[in-house]
């Protein structure tokens, strides 16, 4: 344990987190020590993050894998954002496993991360338990129809996500007749984006013969 945080009064770091933005007080100060652990637990500002915008932090899948250790025991935090921040699938893969212990984080965005497939895949079995995430925005990233079908069978599953943005993802009709086959089970999910797709006409007939048997009231579908 470093000694500087085993030996200083609490007030005293206290006034060193004033100097700190709420990202560096998430990402760098959590697991130095379990005495700074407890003292972060209790910094107000702390206990008062709900949301934090790492938009364009370059982050990386070493960052990523920093960032989700703090999340993994984080009590507040409801929204988070994390574009163009380079995590790809091993990245995505970080943030899966938080979604699986994690009960508060409410929306996540990982537009523009280098996901794939693999990455999707590592999502879709997060979402298959979370019973918290209520929006998941993946635009611009790599899924194609493989990745789509991954969601798909979530959605399938999955009771708590409301909206989901797949815009820009290489999907195809065969990705997008996964998603329609899971909207004709999915109860919850009301916002739907597959907008700058190759979904063709056969891609819109899935989706709306998907629709006519959708039973959720009020959805959006934005293609």
């Amino acid at each position: 344990m470093p000694s500087c945080f085993s030996t200083l009064p609490v007030e005293f770091i206290y006034r060193i987190l004033d100097n700190l933005d709420e990202f560096t007080i998430l990402y760098s100060t959590r697991n130095v020590c379990a005495r700074l652990n407890s003292i972060t637990d209790t910094y107000h500002r702390y206990q008062e993050l709900t949301s934090l915008d790492l938009t364009d932090r370059k982050l990386g899948v070493e960052g990523a894998k920093c960032l989700t250790n703090a999340l993994a025991n984080n009590k507040t935090l409801i929204s988070l954002s994390l574009c163009r921040n380079q995590i790809g699938d091993e990245g995505a893969h970080y943030f899966a496993n938080v979604l699986i212990i994690n009960t508060t984080l409410e929306y996540l965005k990982l537009r523009d991360n280098n996901i794939s497939e693999q990455g999707a895949k590592y999502l879709a079995d997060a979402l298959a338990s979370n019973t918290t995430l209520t929006t998941l925005i993946l635009f611009d990233n790599e899924l194609g129809d493989k990745g789509a079908q991954h969601i798909a069978n979530a959605l399938a599953i999955n009771r708590t996500l409301m909206t989901l943005s797949l815009k820009r993802n290489h999907i195809e009709p065969e990705g997008v007749q996964y998603v329609a086959n899971a909207l004709s089970r999915n109860t919850a999910l009301i916002r739907l984006a597959l907008s700058a797709n190759n979904i063709g006409n056969d891609g819109a007939q899935h989706l709306a013969n998907a629709l006519a048997n959708n039973t959720v009231k009020d959805n959006f579908l934005f293609i």
